[in-house]
This record gives structure tokens, C-alpha cells and sequence, in this order.
């Protein structure tokens, strides 16, 4: 599994390999970052949970992958999915399967931008067979071997046999894709067969320490410990990856 580290600053990505990084971030910024590989987040958790939707059109994202696709190894951009959380479908009103059309929908409308970057698909839904019946609706879409983003499981980072049931079924399915794993903390990061399912997971898990311990949430170097105990197979044990911020 490769590890993606979430930053809040686009600066601080070059004191590392790979990073993920907001396109909330970028919105703003005028002057390319120095980066490796890096994944670029839709910031569609934000977005929808402050707008109940996206309030701009797509090719306004387009924009901006297009613009930052050159600016040290993008690997991929995250599309512009609906997460199906409970709150988020309170937020919105609507439906697992809404949710799960409107994924589709905006990943479609993306794709038709011609940004000339990797365009990640994200998998959507709740309970383990609604992630299957997503993968059925985006058909075709989904080429073999495809790199695909897992949503809707970061906040069950405390139940790690829920987002394990969640992988296994989507495995189960098409054993053939490559999961990227969202959002994910140090007891999903831990577990060996989570591990194993995915080709790749970001986590901005080390901010939510250091804030509670008081140590720089925006500290680039708390970033830095996270990432080598999340790479130390010694440290799979319980929140002793947290314990490295303390």
C-alpha cells in the first residue's frame, strides 16, 4: 500500500514522496509547489457538507486539474463525488442511489473536460452490497485494473471490520481494481487485511493529533512522523502510530 500524506499547505509537500492535497488549497495560489507524486482531493466532503452540492460547474475543477496537472508528478484527481454518511444524506435530502447517480454523473461530466489527467472514480454507498450495485452502475467505466477511490469510510475508522466488510465486497466483485482508501486513521491503518486491499490510502489523521496534543496541527514535521510509523510494519499495533505525535 502506498501511503499519501494530507497536508493543509501545499508548501510543506516537498519534504515528502508523495502527498494529497486539497484543490481548496490551490484555489487561491498563483505560484506552482515543489512535489513529488501527489493525489489532488475534489474537496468534496467540504462541499457538500457546507452547500448540499456542488454550487459550481464542473469544468470550474476542470480548471484547476488542468492547470496544476504539470506541476510535479499528479498521479491522479480525485472526481467530484456524493458521500452517502447518514449526515450527508440529510445534508442533501436525497438517497443512497441518488447520491450514487450523481457521482457517476459528475465523474461522466469530468472526463468530458479532456483535463488530461488521471481522473479517479469514487465508489460510493453504505452498507457493503450498495458499493457493489455502484460498481454494476458505473459498468464499463471502469476499466480492469482501474484505480478507484473508496468513500463514505472515513468515519468508520473506529469499526475497522465495517470498512473491511466494505473492501472484501467490492474485492469480491472485481477482485481486479485498485482501491484508494480515504481519510483513513491509525486503527484502519493498523489492520493488516485492510492493508492488503488497498493499493493506496492518504490520511490527514497526524492534524487531528498534534491539535489534541498541542503539538502543530499545521506542523509539517508531526506530518512527517505519521508517515514513517505508518510505514513501520513494528507499529501496527493500535494507536501506537498516534503515539509517535505525543
Amino acid at each position: 500500500m502506498k501511503f499519501f500524506i494530507g497536508l493543509h499547505q501545499p508548501s510543506d509537500a516537498k519534504h515528502f514522496d508523495s502527498a494529497f492535497v486539497s484543490v481548496n488549497r490551490l484555489r487561491n495560489r498563483k505560484s506552482n509547489f515543489e512535489v513529488g507524486d501527489w493525489i489532488m482531493d475534489s474537496g468534496a466532503f467540504s462541499t457538500i457538507a457546507t452547500h448540499g452540492g456542488y454550487p459550481a460547474p464542473v469544468e470550474e475543477y476542470a480548471r484547476y486539474v488542468k492547470r496544476w496537472k504539470s506541476n510535479g508528478n499528479l498521479l491522479a484527481a480525485v472526481s467530484q463525488d456524493y458521500m452517502c454518511e447518514p449526515h450527508m444524506l440529510a445534508k442533501t435530502g436525497l438517497t443512497v442511489a441518488e447520491h450514487q447517480r450523481l457521482t457517476i454523473e459528475r465523474y461522466d461530466a469530468l472526463l468530458r473536460c479532456e483535463t488530461g489527467c488521471y481522473i479517479m472514480p469514487v465508489l460510493q454507498g453504505y452498507e457493503p452490497e450498495e458499493y457493489v450495485s455502484h460498481i454494476r452502475q458505473y459498468g464499463a467505466r471502469l476499466a480492469h485494473g482501474a484505480w478507484v477511490g473508496v468513500g463514505s469510510i472515513c468515519k468508520r475508522n473506529a469499526s475497522p471490520c465495517l470498512i473491511l466488510d466494505v473492501l472484501i465486497a467490492i474485492k469480491t466483485e472485481r477482485s481486479d481494481l485498485r482501491l484508494h482508501g480515504f481519510g483513513l486513521k491509525t486503527t484502519a491503518l493498523a489492520h493488516g487485511t485492510i492493508r492488503s486491499l488497498l493499493e493506496t490510502a492518504d490520511s490527514m489523521a497526524w492534524s487531528f493529533a498534534a491539535r489534541r496534543n498541542k503539538t502543530g496541527a499545521n506542523n509539517w514535521r508531526n506530518a512527517m512522523a505519521f508517515k514513517k510509523a505508518v510505514g513501520n510494519p513494528t507499529m501496527y499495533q493500535g494507536h501506537l502510530i498516534e503515539m509517535t505525535l505525543q
